[in-house]
């Protein structure tokens, strides 16, 4: 960390050096509004991705107006702007799902430009959706100037019949009217019911498991990760976070003094203990790669092995994020396990403070009267629900989602679809048999490209009684809403020649998430008779962001970065 007697602002230390060299420049800022002594502040970017293509991101804006006049109150001048988003549940199942990964490289770049671009001091990135969280911390990764995320906020939950809603429950509802376990009018009230309003899909799915992991990396206040969109004290948390902005400024500290392999470590902890969403793995590993971090899978099974599941949260368990709001959230998980010696409390956090300072005060209990968070001694499972597999069908690993599940092995017949499409149709026509291992492929981050979620299917599966009796293996990725004996980012892909390409229809396959081997029984030289007939099919983009990014995309095991 820099003196702070020593540090110089960027953009604002040139003007006074510079002097009437930066005369254009100033007279530009003064159109929108500096004056005089505007000149020597620290001039902080705040960043949000507002849009009403998703309720995710639908209030962002109304936190970057109170950000902006929490920086301007406080001795900042804010200069604000905006980023793109992509809905995933929008664009699941159809084509416009290629482009839901590749907008987390486009948002991490429009970030970066724009703040390197006008050489600002700090930055401030609101986000509420999967993509755009991961893109901003790329983003402010890679410029490692002072930044703070905000989080938009979680949804609340929609109600019918007693039951608590979620996006998902509509996914899985598509399964059950197709089954003829429910009817027309009970399917329409589900999908009218499940939305109720601004916020990020309601349980632990990805938005929510990014949002718990950047609050347990340091970046972002306590609290903040769990409080929903629509609540007075989001825009309260939303306003301190413009004023601890300033404090970082002053105390110059950047990204790289807090996002260390310890922090990353943390993350993955706090992911384990709530049940969060297999595509934290792509994203932490991603950011990582941004930030000069080595991280890789195995550190993901590392930390797998040692950490208890103790939050009963959904797509698996009972519970959305206001609930575990309401019972101390990410603040209370974490409390219990440093207590249980499984945090970095020495890690710094956007406070100035420690994790362990932040969490003094937090009681390193559960509350009685609740089963949200259960005692650390009496877990949902012992291990973690992130599995790393590998075995000759994935040399590279593939990641399991192993919550939730009566079985965590299967051997079977492989069904195997070039697309997602293929194999949603073939679950639809009830072709799809208990026993049956699924392997959806060439929907890789170059085949797809752009890596798509596979929630439709799994959710069918779901829908149709299938969940603890079919397996589902891709390259491409999921749903944090997913959940069942799937494996998904199976590297090398497809679109590569990686095993999976090879795989014949009726193969018999192994996917065991307790030994976490993912083979295909095929004899070695009938794979390589395989492989030396193979070829790649040509590239389903040729023009466009598309083509680009299939270009420039690497391996999900590295995180599928493009730099």
């Amino acid at each position: 960390m820099t003196d702070t007697k020593t540090r110089q602002l960027n953009w604002n230390s040139r003007v006074v050096t510079q002097g009437d060299e930066r005369a254009p420049n100033r007279a530009m800022l003064r159109a929108v509004g500096f004056t005089d002594e505007d000149f020597g502040k620290p001039i902080i970017g705040v960043a949000h991705a507002q849009s009403n293509i998703t309720p995710c991101n639908n209030g962002l804006g109304a936190l970057g107006d109170h950000i902006f006049d929490a920086i301007k109150t406080g001795g900042g001048m804010p200069q604000i702007f905006g980023t793109i988003t992509v809905s995933d549940g929008i664009s699941m199942g159809t084509e416009g799902m290629k482009c839901s990964l590749v907008s987390r490289e486009v948002i991490a770049d429009s970030i970066e430009t724009v703040c390197r671009g006008q050489s600002h001091d700090g930055v401030v990135v609101v986000g509420g959706c999967d993509k755009n969280m991961p893109g901003a911390m790329i983003g402010m990764a890679r410029l490692n100037i002072p930044a703070i995320f905000v989080y938009g906020g979680t949804i609340k939950p929609g109600h019918h019949d007693g039951q608590d809603l979620t996006i998902v429950s509509v996914f899985e509802a598509v399964g059950a009217f197709g089954a003829g376990k429910i009817d027309r009018a009970e399917f329409q009230a589900i999908e009218k019911k499940a939305c109720p309003g601004n916020g990020s899909c309601g349980g632990m799915y990805t938005a929510n498991t990014m949002s718990s992991a950047f609050e347990a990396m340091g970046m972002s206040l306590p609290y903040s990760s769990t409080m929903a969109a629509e609540d007075l004290e989001k825009a309260e948390s939303a306003a301190e976070s413009g004023r601890a902005l300033l404090k970082l400024i002053e105390l110059d500290l950047r990204p790289r003094d807090i996002l260390t392999k310890q922090a990353f470590e943390n993350a993955i902890t706090v992911i384990m203990a709530v049940g969060g969403s297999t595509n934290a793995v792509l994203h932490l590993m991603a950011i990582a790669h941004a930030i000069g971090v080595d991280l890789a899978l195995d550190d993901f099974e590392r930390i797998r092995e040692r950490t208890p599941v103790f939050c009963d949260l959904k797509p698996s368990g009972k519970y959305v994020a206001t609930d575990l709001h309401q019972v101390g959230g990410i603040p209370r998980v974490m409390k219990m396990l440093l207590e249980a010696g499984l945090l970095h409390g020495e890690c710094m956090t956007v406070t100035g403070k420690t994790i362990a300072e932040n969490l003094a005060d937090v009681p390193s209990e559960p509350d009685a009267g609740q089963d949200v968070i259960l005692p650390f001694e009496t877990p949902i499972y012992q291990q973690g629900h992130l599995a790393v597999l590998r075995g000759n069908l994935a040399p590279e690993g593939g990641v399991a989602k192993i919550s939730g599940l009566k079985s965590i092995k299967i051997t079977g017949p492989a069904r195997v679809y070039d697309s997602e499409e293929a194999c949603m149709a073939a679950i639809m026509g009830d072709e799809i048999r208990p026993g049956d291992v699924i392997i959806i492929r060439y929907e890789g981050p170059k085949g797809g490209p752009g890596m798509r979620e596979m929630l439709s299917p799994t959710s069918a599966i779901i829908g149709k009684g299938l969940g603890d009796s079919v397996g589902l293996i891709t390259d491409g990725r999921f749903s944090g809403g997913t959940y069942g004996l799937v494996v998904g980012h199976v590297s090398p892909e497809a679109q590569v020649g990686g095993p999976i390409a090879l795989v014949h229809e009726g193969d018999l396959i192994t996917l065991n998430a307790e030994t976490c081997e993912l083979t295909m029984h095929v004899p070695d030289e009938e794979i390589e008779r395989r492989r030396a007939a193979w070829s790649p099919p040509s590239p389903r983009y040729t023009r466009g962001v598309l083509a680009k990014y299939a270009k420039l995309v690497g391996s999900a095991a590295r995180g599928a970065v493009t730099d």
